[in-house]
């Protein structure tokens, strides 16, 4: 894309690198390209702390309240952009699922036919597990819903470590279908354990309440 200001190419970044005017975004520019990272699991946690700090203070639309109207535009997209990036990458389990929506498998939307694409025994499993919690939960009987949320959450850190395997071999080779099929399938686990634990988390705080 072309900078508005000096019809130079702005390549993605948040500001024009010829003017220093503040840039529109470019379509299909990822989450890690916004803090000149390579898509990768592997995020320095500490630099993208400091560079989102460093971002943050130059795009505020504070900065900008005297500007051009195209130019506070400007800064409450690239904004938006920078917090949305920056919430995806810093969290482990949330990188996964984006990396994976790079490989072309973007389980955030109900029609993409990912998690009907679970292996069937899973799925049967997981409705007996969801039975089973309903019963735990009519008879009130909390020990046997901590140690069902203790399993469940056991096997929810070893889908997502397995996710992010499969994605690391993914970065260094060619993309494998097989590859991007098993990742999938590992963090389809992990979605179907988080949505277990947060019913039991909802469960805990209604007899608190």
């Amino acid at each position: 894309m072309k900078c508005w200001n000096c019809d130079k190419e702005s390549e993605g970044s948040p500001f024009c690198g010829a003017c220093g005017k503040i840039a529109g975004r470019i379509a299909g520019t990822t989450h890690f390209a916004f803090f000149g990272l390579p898509p990768s699991h592997d995020v320095p946690l500490d630099a993208l702390e400091r560079q989102y700090r460093e971002l943050s203070l130059k795009l505020h639309p504070d900065r900008f309240a005297q500007a051009e109207a195209r130019e506070r535009r400007l800064s409450l997209e690239q904004t938006t952009a920078l917090n949305e990036a920056y919430k995806t990458l810093k969290d482990a389990t949330r990188r996964a699922f984006y990396l994976l929506s790079l490989h072309g498998v973007d389980l955030d939307r109900e029609d993409s036919g990912a998690q009907k694409n679970m292996p069937l025994e899973f799925l049967e499993e997981v409705m007996e597990l969801r039975e089973a919690l309903d019963e735990a939960m009519a008879a009130r009987d909390t020990g046997r819903i901590q140690k069902m949320a203790q399993d469940v959450e056991a096997r929810r850190s070893g889908a997502l470590q397995e996710a992010v395997e499969t994605l690391r071999a993914l970065e260094k080779g060619p993309r494998d279908e097989a590859a991007v099929k098993k990742a999938s399938h590992a963090l389809g686990r992990v979605r179907y354990f988080t949505r277990f634990l947060e019913q039991v988390d909802a469960f805990e705080e209604e007899m608190l309440a």
